[in-house]
């Protein structure tokens, strides 16, 4: 196995999270819950073995378990979400990381972080500053993981650094220039493009509703795995949002 997958599945409150940068459409409960099995299986079938964190019903953003957490080695560190609303999830997630056997330490007040806005690649962590995560909550970060070198990042029109730009199996950004000011972006075909899971290897897991980009990524010699993930999207998640990697 290549590790665990944190998971956590939709509550039926889900169409009432948080939209800040689009429209709010329609959520399906139960599709919604169809979408997560089917991308906890993509993961599993990429050697992560999911371990799901306890329901949350009452939480409609609780399925976005990357905001709560950000993994580095053995290191948990649990956020503090800008978004208020969202700080009782945290707690949860708390135990299932102790349960895991990781080490736990807090972001504190006034500090702000997100972990939607926390990009790891090697020993560089890029830090989006943006509505969710402030410049305390970037500090505390860089101070709790000295053995990485934390990049804060200027964002604009989106919600989290990882909406804007992830990381291919290789280190290569892939990103929406239009939304952050990064080098030697690659460019998605399709805004959903710019997310990407490296599952291990030259394996990346995308959302379907980027074809193009995945016929890409394709060409560069990966091996695409997508997943249908509509009402997430409708929510301003992707596919980095719905779980934490934490490789063995």
């Amino acid at each position: 196995m290549a590790g665990i997958a944190l998971v956590r599945k939709p509550g039926p409150r889900i169409a009432e999270g948080i939209v800040t940068h689009i429209e709010r459409e329609p959520v399906d409960h139960r599709w919604a819950l169809a979408q997560h099995d089917a991308y906890v299986e993509a993961l599993a079938a990429g050697g992560w073995r999911p371990v799901y964190v306890p329901p949350a019903d009452e939480l409609p953003d609780s399925p976005f378990v990357e905001d709560a957490v950000v993994v580095s080695g053995r290191l948990a560190v649990l956020t503090r979400p800008g978004a208020p609303e969202r700080r009782p999830e945290v707690d949860s997630v708390a135990a299932a990381v102790h349960e895991l056997g990781l080490t736990a330490v807090r972001i504190a007040a006034p500090g702000t972080l997100d972990g939607g806005d926390v990009l790891q690649t090697g020993a560089t962590l890029y830090a989006g500053r943006s509505a969710r995560t402030n410049d305390q909550g970037i500090e505390q970060l860089a101070a709790l993981l000295p053995e990485c070198e934390v990049v804060p990042v200027k964002m604009r029109g989106v919600l989290h650094l990882k909406s804007a730009v992830t990381a291919l199996p290789d280190g290569t950004l892939i990103g929406d220039p239009r939304h952050v000011d990064l080098p030697d972006l690659l460019v998605p075909e399709e805004e959903p493009g710019a997310h990407v899971v490296p599952l291990g290897g030259d394996r990346v897991l995308m959302a379907a509703s980027a074809p193009r980009t995945a016929a890409m990524l394709e060409q560069r010699g990966l091996a695409v795995t997508t997943v249908d993930i509509s009402e997430y999207e409708k929510l301003e998640g992707c596919v980095t949002c719905l779980s934490v990697l934490i490789p063995d």
